[in-house]
């Protein structure tokens, strides 16, 4: 096992025994509410007693403190419908309600009306936006949304958009003969080999990630790669199975490692053919687009 499959595995069982480390994302899992459309009083009556109860489940990995702690919580409950445009979000309550400083609060919210969630405007207060006004490609509304009641939508709109982006990248990836991007891409496949010889999904998980990202960082178009955040982020939501990146098997690891020959070779139409076989291999998706064509 070379040292870099190594040190991915350490840091992955050191993740998930409790130890971050840099850059770690794990999701605070929140119950499905029926909320929408509720009127009365704020929907956080019920919920948790402290902020600091859900921060023990977040704050190693975010790293944001109360504020990333604070942004979280009331992005799910805006997302999952608990908290609605029927009345302004109070910042007094709010800071009272979780316990926060006002400074807190504020940055919150300015934080949520940059992805599109609220709006904040004089004589009227700060208001949940609708859908249509949200930022749906931030990876924080893709994670929220893809943990609460309108996970099934955002799952199948994941794997259409990765339809469309993805073996685009994995056609202009052949194109640019950059031997150590194709190597980082081969340890990778390594690493998920091992991984999922020893039964370790955390670090399969990881290198498929990176995976994922340095093939769009590879094919040399930047608004391909502004995009690469929702495809990390369709990863780390992957909770039912909807690509073949989701479970570890032969299957999607034979079509990962067809992906980097064909770079090596430089046949674009391979490389594009093997990345649309690997985001066909669970019968969901066919159902989402249909089976690659061979060339």
């Amino acid at each position: 096992m070379s040292t870099l499959a190594q040190t991915m595995m350490t840091a992955a069982r050191s993740a998930d025994s409790g130890l971050a480390g840099p850059g770690e994302l794990n999701r605070y899992p929140y119950a499905e509410s029926p909320g929408a459309g509720r009127v009365g009083p704020p929907a956080w009556e019920g919920a948790d007693s402290e902020l600091g109860r859900v921060g023990r489940r977040t704050a190693g990995s975010r790293g944001r403190g109360l504020h990333g702690q604070l942004v979280q919580q009331l992005g799910q409950m805006i997302v999952s419908g608990d908290l609605g445009a029927d009345r302004p979000l109070v910042p007094e309550e709010i800071g009272q309600r979780f316990e926060v400083s006002r400074t807190v609060v504020r940055e919150s919210l300015r934080v949520l009306e940059a992805k599109g969630l609220v709006s904040a405007r004089p004589n009227v207060g700060t208001r949940v936006r609708p859908v249509s006004d949200w930022n749906l490609l931030d990876p924080d509304i893709i994670e929220w949304r893809a943990f609460g009641p309108q996970r099934d939508d955002q799952r199948r709109e994941l794997a259409e958009l990765r339809w469309t982006i993805e073996p685009l990248a994995a056609r202009l990836a052949a194109g640019h003969g950059r031997e150590d991007v194709q190597q980082r891409l081969g340890d990778m496949v390594e690493i998920m080999g091992h991984a999922m010889a020893q039964g370790d999904s955390l670090t399969f998980s990881r290198a498929d990630a990176e995976f994922h990202a340095l093939l769009i960082q590879l094919a040399g178009n930047r608004m391909l790669e502004h995009l690469s955040g929702i495809v990390s982020a369709a990863l780390q939501v992957s909770g039912n199975p909807v690509t073949g990146c989701d479970r570890p098997n032969d299957a999607s690891l034979g079509h990962h490692a067809r992906i980097v020959d064909a770079l090596v070779a430089a046949d674009g139409t391979a490389a594009e053919v093997a990345m649309r076989q690997l985001l066909t291999v669970h019968p969901e998706v066919e159902r989402v687009v249909p089976a690659p064509r061979e060339h």
